[in-house]
C-alpha cells in the first residue's frame, strides 16, 4: 500500500510484523487551563513517503467476515493442495484479533510461490490476493519563533508550508494569522448553541496520542496496531491533528466534547503496513466510528484492500475526510483515498483565500485514457500556518492539506453533533452534500484547484438542520463558457467533427447507501437558444454504491451546427431510486436537473487542428513506470496521467494561445479520421502500437496527416538499474519501459527510416537564442539523409547512471531534433521527432521547450521550415555519436498493464484489434424555454422548511465545564 504525498528513497525495511495488542478506553475528562500567550512555534514539515512490497507476504481477503479457525481452514485447504510446503499465517495481536475478519497475511518462502497464490485466487472464499506493503514515512520539523501580531507579518512560504518538494521559496506578505482556527470559521455560532461535538465518535488514523495530553476532555479509547508496545505519540503529528479535532484549551479544536478514538497506525519509526490498516478501519467499523479523519493518502488507486476497505467503511456510514495531497502546484497529483467519490477530499488555502501552492490539483485520473476525470477536491479551507496542540502541551503552528483535513473532520464531527436528531439522514452523502452547497467559491480559481469552494461552517449547519435526503451532482451544472471557474472546458469552443468532450459528473445519492438511476437521464435542449444544436450521449454507474456514482456526460455539436457561432444550452434531467429506509415502504426517488450550457464555433481549418495520443500513455498505477527525468530522485514514479489537463496543461495552454484547437483521442489510431486533422501529437508513449495502427498512421502520413513525437530514455542496462538503484529509484521491481517505449516508437516510425536509440543523454545547450536543457533523453540513431537533422554536444547520462564512480565529462554530438517531409505523395504530411519530453512536461520542468513546439507546428501545419532550424541543421552526419537501436527486454511484463499487449504462454503478442468507441446519442426533448442566466447561483438544496434561524455569535467554548 502506498500512502504518500511525495515518494523518496527506501531508507530501511521491517523484516518481521508482530503487532503488539495494546489499547486503552477512559471516559475521563481533562482539567482545563488559561490560553497561553501569543508565541507560537511556526513549523515547516518536510513529509517524506517511501513505500515497499513486503517480500514473500500476501494479503489474502475474503469474501466476507470470519473467524481465525475458519480463515484458517479456507488457506489450509487451498495450499495443502498445492504442492507449496513452506508456508504459514502471520499472527495478528491486535485490538481487532478478537472478532472476525475479512483477511489474512500468509508468508510463502517457496521458490515456486506462484503455484499457491494460484491455488488461494481459485479458492471459492477468497475474494483477491495482493502483496503486503510497508509503507514510511519520514516527518522533518524545522522550528522558527514568530510572534503572531496584529498588524501585517511577512512570512517565507518555505518556512510556512507543510510541502515536499521545497520548491517554492518566493516570499510575500500574509494577513496576521488569527489565534484559532476556530474563530475564523465561526465555530463559537455553534458552541453558543450548545452544539460542543457530544455524541460523535472521531477517529484520528495517525501516531497516537498521550493519555495525559492537557488539551483533550474526552479520548474515550486509544488503541495500537503497530509492532510498537506504546500508545503514545512519539512524533507530534498525530497530537496535532487530534488538537485540530478536539482540543479545548490553548489552540482550540472545533468539537471538545467528541469522543476522540486514536488508532495508532505509525511507528515512531513513521513505518506502517496495508494489514495495519486493514485491521484498524475493521475496528472503526465495530466500534461504530462517526467521523474518521485520514491524513495521509498516495497515488495508488488501485491498491485494492485498501480502496474497498475505504467504500466498505463509509458504506457502514463512517465520514471518512482525507487530504488531497501536497504536490501541487501541479495537476493530476490527487492523493488516495481523498480522489474517491465517497470521501470528502480537501484542499488547502492560506489566509488570504489563495490555494496553497503545496496543495494537489485534480483532475482524477482513474478514467483515463479513455475517459476523463472527476473534480476533486470537494472543498478547501485553511492548510497554511494553522495553530494546534504541541506534543507535550502547548501550541505549534503546521502547513499542509493534512492540515486542512482535520479542520474539515473538526467541523464535520461539529456539525454531526448539532443534528444527531435527524438520525439516518445524516450521512457521508449528505454531510457531503451540505458542505459542497454551503462553500463559499473563491473567485478566480478553477474547480480543479478548489472544488466547490472554502469551508463555511455555519451556512453548512443551516444546511444540514433542514436537510432533505435528495441526490445532487457535483459540478452542479455544465457551462463550458464560464471561466476560470469550468477550467478546462471553458478554454476551447466545440464544433462539429470534435472528438466528444466528455464531462464526467459525480452523482450524491443522500437517499441511501445504494441506488439506481431509473430508466435513462434525457437532454432537454431550449429551442430558443440553440440546444438542438448539441447531441448529447451517457453512461453510467449501474449501481451507486456506497452513497455515489458517476455520470459522464458526451456533448458534441451535431451536423446543423456546422457553421453556427454562439451559445447553445439545454438541461439533463436523471432520476435516482434507493431502497425505502426505515419504517418507509415505497422507495425513495430524487429527480436532479443539470443546466448545461456550451459555446459553438464554425468548424477551424484542418491544420489548426490538433490531436492528442492519449490512448498510448500508460503511467502508474498499476505499473512501474518511472519518470521522464533520472535526475529526479524523490519521484520516481510517472502517475500524473499524461494528459493536456494535468502535467501538460501549461503545454495545451500555449497551443490554444496559438490558436490551435487540440482534441484528445483515447483510442487506437484506427479510431479517427485523418483528414479532419492537421498533425498527430504524441508525446512520451509508454504503450505498444496494434500492427493495424501502424499501418494505419503510414496511409494517414501519405494522404497528408503531419505526426510530431516526443520520446524520451529507453536503455535496458540503465532500467535494470534503475531497480537497484536506491537513490535513483525506490521501486521494488523492474520498469518495463523506460521514459518511453522507444523499440516500439521505432516499430511506429520504420516506415520513414526513423528509430531512436538505446543511450541516454543529458546537458544544457543553446538553439538560436532559446536555453534549454536536455533531461534523460534519447538520440536520433537512424534518419533519412532527406531530412533535417538537429544535434547538440550533451554528456551520456547512462554511463553516469551505470558507472557512478567515474569521471564522465565527455560531450557527445547527438542528433536530437529530426524534420522530414514524406515524399510518398505529392500529398503527403510531415515527420517530426525530437529526443526528450520534458521541456513540455511540467512534471518536473527546467527549461520550458513551448517556443519549439510553436515552430515545429508551423513547419508541420503549413510545410515552411522556420529558419532557426534550417540555420541549426547538421552538416556532417559522420560526427554523431555512435547509438544502437534498442531492444525489448527479455521478460519484460509490460503486458499486464497493457491495452495492447496479450501473454500467450510466456510469449506476448498483440490482441485483437479493439472496436471503435460508438456514442449513442440520447433523443431530444426540445422545450421552448430559456435558461437562467447565471447557474451558479440558480443551485441548492432541497430543504425541509426554506428558512432557519441563523446562530448567534458570543463567547468561547474555552470555559465551558
Amino acid at each position: 500500500m502506498i500512502r504518500n504525498f511525495v515518494l523518496f528513497p527506501l531508507l530501511f525495511i521491517l523484516t518481521s510484523i508482530s503487532h503488539s495488542k495494546q489499547h486503552e478506553t477512559t471516559s475521563e475528562y481533562n482539567v482545563e487551563s488559561p490560553l497561553c500567550c501569543n508565541l507560537t512555534t511556526t513549523e515547516r514539515i518536510k513529509v517524506e513517503y517511501s513505500s515497499k512490497v513486503v517480500e514473500n507476504e500476501y494479503i489474502v481477503t475474503f469474501d466476507g467476515y470470519y473467524k481465525t479457525h475458519a480463515r484458517a481452514s479456507y488457506i489450509n485447504k487451498a495450499l495443502n493442495n498445492s504442492g507449496i510446503q513452506n508456508w504459514k499465517i502471520l499472527s495478528r495481536e491486535n485490538p481487532a484479533s478478537d472478532y472476525p475478519s475479512d483477511f489474512d497475511v500468509v508468508l510463502l518462502q517457496d521458490t515456486d510461490r506462484f503455484m499457491g497464490l494460484d491455488a488461494l485466487r481459485d479458492h471459492p472464499s477468497v475474494k483477491r490476493v495482493t502483496s503486503q506493503r510497508m509503507v514510511l514515512r519520514t516527518l522533518k520539523f524545522i522550528n522558527t519563533h514568530e510572534y503572531v501580531r496584529k498588524g501585517r507579518t511577512s512570512l517565507s512560504q518555505n518556512g510556512q508550508f507543510w510541502q515536499a518538494t521545497g520548491r517554492h521559496t518566493s516570499r510575500r506578505l500574509l494577513r496576521a494569522i488569527p489565534r484559532q482556527i476556530t474563530s475564523v470559521l465561526q465555530a463559537d455560532a455553534l458552541w453558543n448553541m450548545g452544539i460542543t461535538g457530544k455524541g460523535v465518535k472521531v477517529a484520528v488514523f495517525d501516531t497516537g496520542l498521550s493519555k495525559t495530553h492537557p488539551h483533550f476532555r474526552k479520548i474515550k479509547e486509544r488503541t495500537n496496531w503497530t509492532n510498537e508496545k506504546t500508545l503514545d505519540d512519539g512524533l507530534g503529528h498525530g497530537t496535532f491533528v487530534a488538537g485540530v479535532i478536539a482540543s479545548s484549551k490553548e489552540c482550540l479544536g472545533f468539537a471538545p466534547d467528541s469522543e476522540l478514538h486514536i488508532f495508532r497506525v505509525f511507528t515512531n519509526n513513521q513505518v506502517s503496513y496495508t494489514s495495519w490498516f486493514l485491521d484498524a478501519f475493521n475496528y472503526a467499523i465495530l466500534k461504530k466510528i462517526n467521523v474518521l479523519n485520514l491524513s495521509i493518502g498516495g497515488p495508488d488507486f488501485k491498491d485494492y484492500p485498501f480502496v474497498d476497505k475505504v467504500w466498505e467503511l463509509t458504506a457502514n456510514r463512517v465520514i471518512m475526510v482525507s487530504a488531497i495531497g501536497n504536490d501541487g502546484p501541479l495537476y493530476g497529483t490527487l492523493n488516495n483515498p481523498a480522489d474517491q467519490m465517497d470521501v470528502i477530499g480537501v484542499g488547502g488555502i492560506d489566509f488570504e483565500d489563495h490555494i496553497a501552492k503545496f496543495s494537489s490539483r485534480g483532475m482524477t485520473t482513474w478514467e483515463l485514457p479513455q475517459g476523463y476525470g472527476r473534480v476533486k477536491p470537494d472543498i478547501v479551507t485553511y492548510g497554511s500556518a494553522v495553530r494546534g496542540s504541541n506534543i507535550k502541551g502547548g501550541c505549534r503552528s503546521l502547513s499542509g492539506t493534512s492540515v486542512a483535513s482535520p479542520v474539515v473532520a473538526g467541523a464535520v464531527t461539529l456539525l454531526a453533533s448539532g443534528v444527531l436528531h435527524r438520525g439516518d439522514d445524516i450521512n457521508p452523502a449528505s454531510v457531503k452534500q451540505a458542505l459542497m452547497a454551503s462553500a463559499r467559491r473563491i473567485p478566480g480559481i478553477n474547480m480543479f484547484e478548489q472544488g466547490h469552494g472554502k469551508l463555511n461552517l455555519v451556512k453548512a449547519y443551516q444546511i444540514l438542520n433542514n436537510y432533505k435526503p435528495q441526490a445532487s451532482l457535483s459540478p452542479s451544472y455544465i457551462d463550458l463558457n464560464e471561466c476560470p471557474y469550468m477550467w478546462p472546458y471553458c478554454t476551447q469552443p466545440l464544433y462539429f467533427g470534435a472528438i466528444p468532450v466528455i464531462v464526467n459528473v459525480t452523482i450524491l445519492n443522500g437517499l441511501g447507501v445504494s441506488g439506481h438511476i431509473v430508466g435513462k437521464p434525457q437532454w432537454f435542449p431550449y429551442t430558443p437558444q440553440h440546444g438542438e444544436l448539441v447531441d448529447v450521449a451517457f453512461s453510467s454507474s449501474e449501481m451507486l454504491w456506497p452513497w455515489s456514482g458517476w455520470l459522464a456526460v458526451s456533448l458534441s455539436v451535431n451536423a446543423d451546427g456546422a457553421n453556427y457561432d454562439g451559445l447553445a444550452q439545454g438541461h439533463v434531467s436523471l432520476t435516482i431510486e434507493s431502497p425505502p429506509a426505515s419504517e418507509e415502504t415505497e422507495p425513495r426517488q430524487s429527480t436532479v436537473i443539470l443546466p448545461v450550457r456550451v459555446k459553438i464555433i464554425p468548424t477551424p481549418p484542418r491544420h489548426k487542428r490538433l490531436l492528442w495520443d492519449q490512448y498510448h500513455n500508460l503511467r502508474y498505477p498499476p505499473g512501474y513506470f518511472p519518470r521522464d527525468n533520472l535526475k529526479v530522485k524523490n519521484d520516481p514514479l510517472d502517475w500524473n496521467g499524461d494528459h493536456i489537463h494535468t502535467n501538460f496543461k501549461d503545454m495545451y495552454q500555449n497551443l490554444r494561445n496559438a490558436g490551435y484547437y487540440v482534441e484528445v483521442l483515447g483510442s487506437p489510431f484506427t479510431c479517427f479520421d485523418a483528414t479532419q486533422y492537421g498533425t498527430l501529437i504524441t508525446i512520451d508513449p509508454e504503450e505498444e502500437y496494434f500492427p493495424e495502427e501502424i499501418s494505419k498512421l503510414k496511409r494517414d502520413v501519405d494522404a497528408g496527416l503531419s505526426v510530431i513525437v516526443f520520446a524520451d530514455w529507453y536503455n535496458v542496462t540503465v532500467m535494470k538499474k534503475v531497480k537497484f538503484y536506491d537513490e535513483n529509484t525506490r521501486q521494488w521491481w523492474m520498469p518495463d519501459t523506460g521514459g518511453a517505449n522507444i523499440p516500439a516508437l521505432n516499430d511506429l516510425l520504420a516506415a520513414w527510416g526513423i528509430a531512436f536509440g538505446n543511450r541516454v543523454f543529458e546537458g544544457d545547450f543553446k538553439l538560436g537564442e532559446h536555453e534549454m536543457y536536455y533531461a534523460s533523453g534519447t538520440s536520433i540513431s537512424e534518419f533519412p539523409e532527406t531530412g533535417l537533422l538537429i544535434s547538440k554536444k550533451l554528456k551520456d547520462q547512462g554511463l553516469q547512471i551505470l558507472e557512478p564512480d567515474t569521471d564522465n565529462k565527455a560531450l557527445h554530438e547527438v542528433p536530437i531534433l529530426g524534420l522530414l517531409q514524406s515524399t510518398a505523395t505529392d500529398k503527403s504530411g510531415r515527420i517530426v521527432v525530437y529526443g526528450d519530453s520534458n521541456c513540455v512536461d511540467t512534471s518536473h520542468l527546467d527549461k520550458a521547450c513551448y517556443w519549439m513546439l510553436d515552430a515545429i507546428l508551423e513547419y508541420t501545419s503549413t510545410s515552411h521550415l522556420p529558419t532557426i532550424f534550417q540555420n541549426n541543421k547538421m552538416e556532417d552526419n559522420s560526427a554523431k555519436v555512435d547509438t544502437d537501436v534498442p531492444e525489448r527486454m527479455d521478460g519484460n511484463k509490460l503486458y499486464r498493464y497493457s491495452k495492447v499487449l496479450d501473454n500467450n504462454l510466456g510469449d506476448s503478442q498483440a490482441r485483437a484489434l479493439p472496436q471503435c468507441p460508438h456514442l449513442i446519442w440520447t433523443q431530444p426533448v426540445p422545450l421552448n424555454i430559456s435558461a437562467p442566466t447565471n447557474f451558479y447561483q440558480s443551485q441548492k438544496l432541497l430543504s425541509l422548511s426554506e428558512e432557519t434561524a441563523s446562530p448567534v455569535m458570543i463567547g468561547n467554548p474555552q470555559n465551558k465545564a
